[in-house]
């Protein structure tokens, strides 16, 4: 089969290569892609992360397809179900997968970080992975279900926002802004979309705010209220602006670092506003199920598709500065 390897770490190491087609062992599902989300975990797959095993490796963390076959033992489903795939693996066994926590397994990790992931045909996971899709739901939504989707919608369960708060969402245009919009806008927030696009109606924003002077801005529309749930995605760069738009009795919740991982932490300002910092990652396989079980009522942007050939572009194209939605890669 046709996948993108890398035997060395970096962008220019990626290429297309024929290997051998899995099989899959007893539990498992042989999954035909048809596309695959490209997101910055995979960038730091093929750059950054150490460990990085198997070895040449086949990257790709969030992908939807077509059963192709089924191991041993594996009734979920069958060969021609149309499924989209969890992105974590997770034993089932252990204090955090007992909790309905999978994504914490003591013994987990990202699919396509400790072993071969999407960017290829074909693709072998554990039959608990894969989720059947509605009937007619679009690819594109499928393979953004697993992280771009998850990732918010988790992180805004975990934040417990309410109906008739304000919600304010950096990064509102990229892989997971545009799903937040949409989940908060879902439970009844007021959502303030920070983003270069003009507007973001289209995806729930009731207001969409440009980054600059964008504390101010926030103030006069809330009249001095600001913001009780801020969503962070992008990291160090933009940290002390979006503590800046956090209200009192605020939330604050994180979960990329995209523009880097170090920030400066305003003690007195966060207990001085009782605000709370929440860390979240992924989401678990009950949520998953929820919303792929509601996946046709949300929109999804693709600005690029690329073929397998073109991944050392598709991968580029995740930092251009004129993207606009989602990068796909369009595989079979």
């Amino acid at each position: 089969m046709r996948a993108l390897v890398f035997e060395k770490q970096g962008t220019e190491n990626l290429k297309v290569a024929e290997v051998e087609k899995p099989s899959p062992k007893e539990g498992e599902v042989l999954v035909r892609v048809k596309m695959s989300g490209v997101n910055p975990i995979d960038n730091m797959v093929i750059n950054a992360i150490p460990g990085i095993k198997p070895m040449p490796h086949i990257p790709g963390t969030e992908s939807a397809g077509v059963v192709e076959e089924t191991g041993n033992d594996v009734t979920s489903v069958s060969k021609g179900d149309n499924v989209t795939v969890f992105g974590r693996y997770f034993d089932g066994t252990c204090d955090m997968c007992a909790h309905g926590m999978e994504m914490l397994c003591r013994k987990g990790y990202i699919l396509g970080l400790l072993n071969n992931g999407s960017f290829a045909e074909y693709v072998t996971v554990d039959a608990r992975n894969v989720v059947k899709i509605p009937s007619g739901l679009s690819w594109e939504m499928a393979a953004s279900l697993p992280v771009a989707a998850l990732t918010p919608y988790h992180a805004i369960k975990r934040s417990m926002l309410k109906s008739g708060e304000i919600a304010l969402i950096l990064g509102a245009s990229g892989n997971t802004g545009q799903f937040a919009l949409q989940f908060a806008k879902e439970l009844g927030a007021r959502t303030i979309a920070i983003s270069r696009k003009q507007s973001l109606s289209d995806f729930g924003a009731d207001e969409t705010l440009p980054l600059a002077n964008a504390a101010e801005k926030l103030g006069e529309i809330t009249e001095g209220r600001m913001a009780d749930f801020v969503m962070n995605s992008l990291g160090e760069k933009f940290w002390n602006e979006s503590f800046s738009m956090l209200g009192v009795n605020g939330r604050m919740v994180a979960f990329g670092t995209l523009t880097g991982p170090q920030v400066n932490l305003d003690l007195s300002g966060l207990y001085s506003k009782h605000a709370a910092l929440i860390g979240s990652t992924g989401g678990p396989l009950n949520e998953f199920k929820e919303l792929v079980s509601k996946a046709a009522n949300y929109k999804v942007k693709v600005w690029k598709k690329f073929k397998l050939e073109d991944g050392q572009e598709a991968i580029k194209a995740l930092s251009s500065p004129e993207r606009d939605g989602r990068v796909m890669l369009e595989i079979s």
